[in-house]
């Protein structure tokens, strides 16, 4: 029987948050959406862009909500609804500033650690069992803006280690849908910076699920 899966990935809409680190879930989703061959139209009901893709046999429907952050619930939520996608089948990408840049994490459900984007989809859910794929962005030096720092652009020294993400993430959603949570996790969450000394194991063993996120 064929069911329909729901990836959203939450971003800041507009020219000026592009490609910031904040914006990484848009760029998982630019990136997937291109892998599966589909491609983006706005749809003004729910307030997102939306996409539309097949893998094994099931519908795949991709969502960069056009609200900013902190309402992202307010275009996900109506959107499983109206396709009554049930949160088992629901991931949402996010940015996480207490992971390093290169870090893939994707748990079945858990806190939101402080995420504006997940505590609103959790807030209008009502419950918080859908899956997270948190995406290590890195920390600023001590002295530097939090705020400035997430909603800035990746280094030019980033540039290879951001592509190694992306297309790990990209591939990683894939695998959710196709194999399940399981095999997504054990086959994709790690470190993948050339200095990640983490194993898979150790990256599961350390997941915190009220971690402080952006």
């Amino acid at each position: 029987m064929e069911e329909i899966f729901l990836v959203a990935g939450l971003g800041n809409p507009g020219k000026g948050y592009a490609a910031t680190r904040h914006n990484v879930g848009f760029m998982v989703l630019d990136r997937l959406a291109k892998l599966l061959g589909t491609a983006w139209e706005l749809n003004k009901k729910f307030t997102a862009h939306l996409a539309k893709g097949s893998q094994a046999g099931n519908k795949i429907l991709l969502c960069k909500p056009q609200g900013y952050m902190n309402l992202s619930g307010q275009s996900v939520v109506p959107l499983s609804q109206f396709y009554q996608i049930p949160s088992e089948r629901i991931v949402v990408v996010v940015d996480d500033i207490d992971l390093p840049l290169g870090v893939v994490r994707m748990r079945p459900g858990g806190g939101t650690g402080g995420h504006r984007g997940l505590d609103s989809i959790h807030g209008s859910l009502g419950k918080n069992d859908f899956a997270r794929l948190r995406l290590g962005i890195g920390r600023p030096e001590p002295n530097r803006d939090v705020s400035g720092f997430v909603l800035g652009k990746f280094a030019e020294a980033e540039t290879e280690l951001l592509e190694r993400l992306l297309e790990t993430a990209a591939d990683q959603l894939v695998c959710w849908v196709r194999q399940g949570i399981g095999p997504a996790m054990n086959n994709y969450n790690g470190d993948y910076s050339s200095t990640g000394n983490e194993t898979d194991d150790e990256i599961r063993r350390n997941d915190h699920p009220e971690g402080n996120g952006t």
